[in-house]
């Protein structure tokens, strides 16, 4: 019996099971339109309040791949990727996708724009001028052959259902539904045609999993998700209760990036994780025998500069600059207000409210509260202070960068706010607690 969209919607929101042609129908309605908006946000609502089974799990994701295209590839090396719950200054994925490919892997990344407090992996690609993040289906197989990496956004042929209801997810609070969250990474990942995934799994105060075992549920349903449907993927619990880079926002992350790939800065944090990231994917992949050999082929692919040449052929081969990473300062927008937040008193950095600090980059004009609304990709935070960082008047809690004396004065307010300062010594925890692998 066919459901009408808001029928399949009063079963979840009763508490009742879909059948897998119940949730097909309702994501086909996405796909056309025939679903309305409201329709959308209350099917996410009413998953967000009752939840999914694993099998309704896997009926969605399932859905939301063969809503659009689904990739094949015939490539002489393993097609890999990653993906991150999000954060605040994870811009990771700028620096793994051609650190892979200069190992010998393919790195068809599809990512996301900003979800909430974290940023997007497409909109830092937007700070890029002439950079395509979503070009046609041949551009992006072309790239990816050509170059090893191409990061895109969804195109009208990828999970296109999935598209329309992660922008509705990002303004009605659903957004950390384990549920959705699963479907809506693994639909981009199975039509991108992988084989082999890593998923970084953040928990922390700027994650949007709080709580470490919150964290771990979502990396065990991923885990189990993705593997159960033919795609093997491990994943990380890696730690967000501070910036994982000392830049948020758009142009400053992409500005990072550029240092951190020429070797003008690595900072110590950032790269642990960017390396456990990569090694799970090269020994996914067949292209390492083990983590510690897979470690020394990433260390060496950045430190070499060949992750840097390929970063730079990427962004040319997607319209980009072709001497942007000599010279990123003549291409990325500038704020023209750019000054210090200096804590109230000397001492050392204890705690860091996170998700308040990437709050502050939204505000700026660095993210959405709306789908519709427009980035400055100019704005943002940099020389974040880190855990046990000594700050006071010769060092800032951060520098901001804004579009008006107004703003940065409200981002200066909120990131005083998100910094406690003591006078007791503080270090941060693990910065990967936990491996989570597919279980025999």
């Amino acid at each position: 019996m066919t459901l009408l969209p808001q029928e399949i919607i009063r079963r979840k929101r009763d508490g009742g099971a879909l059948d897998p042609e119940h949730i097909h129908a309702f994501v086909e309605g996405l796909t056309t339109g025939s679903v309305s908006e409201g329709q959308a946000a209350s099917f996410a609502m009413a998953i967000f309040f009752r939840g999914l089974s694993v099998k309704e799990r896997v009926a969605l994701t399932q859905a939301m791949t063969r809503s659009g295209e689904v990739l094949k590839w015939d490539l002489p090396g393993p097609v890999l990727d990653k993906h991150s719950t999000g954060g605040v200054g994870d811009t990771v994925s700028l620096a793994l996708a051609p650190a892979v490919a200069a190992c010998g892997g393919y790195v068809p990344m599809i990512s996301g724009r900003g979800l909430g407090h974290t940023g997007g992996t497409l909109d830092k690609f937007d700070s890029i001028p002439g950079y395509v993040t979503q070009p046609d289906i041949e551009t992006f197989r072309r790239v990816t052959r050509e170059v090893g990496c191409a990061v895109i956004g969804q195109t009208a042929d990828l999970a296109p259902a999935d598209k329309r209801l992660y922008a509705i997810r990002d303004v009605t609070a659903t957004v950390e539904s384990i549920d959705l969250i699963t479907a809506s990474i693994l639909s981009k990942k199975l039509a991108a045609g992988l084989q082999g995934l890593v998923m970084d799994v953040k928990f922390g105060s700027g994650a949007f999993m709080d709580n470490p075992a919150d964290a771990r549920a979502l990396a065990e349903s991923l885990v189990l998700v993705a593997n159960g449907a033919g795609l093997p993927t491990s994943a990380l619990l890696t730690d967000m209760n501070e910036p994982l880079a000392s830049a948020a926002g758009n142009a400053v992350e992409v500005n990072y990036i550029v240092d951190y790939l020429t070797g003008r800065r690595r900072e110590p944090r950032f790269h642990a994780v960017t390396v456990a990231l990569c090694a799970e994917m090269l020994v996914l992949g067949k292209l390492a025998a083990n983590l510690d050999e897979a470690r020394a082929r990433i260390e060496a692919a950045i430190s070499s500069g060949r992750a840097a040449e390929i970063f730079q052929r990427m962004v040319a081969a997607l319209g980009g600059p072709a001497d942007f990473l000599d010279k990123p300062g003549r291409h990325l927008a500038a704020a023209p207000v750019i000054r210090p937040v200096h804590a109230e008193r000397e001492g050392i950095v204890q705690r860091i409210a996170t998700r308040d600090v990437g709050v502050a980059v939204v505000a700026l004009g660095g993210g959405r509260t709306r789908p519709q609304d427009p980035i400055d990709h100019a704005v943002g935070l940099t020389e974040l202070a880190e855990v046990g960082a000594a700050v006071g008047s010769s060092r800032p809690l951060a520098i901001v960068h804004a579009r008006s004396e107004a703003a940065a004065e409200a981002a200066e307010r909120a990131v005083r706010a998100a910094y406690t300062v003591g006078d007791a010594p503080a270090r941060p925890g693990p910065l990967v607690l936990e491996r989570i692998g597919a279980k025999a």
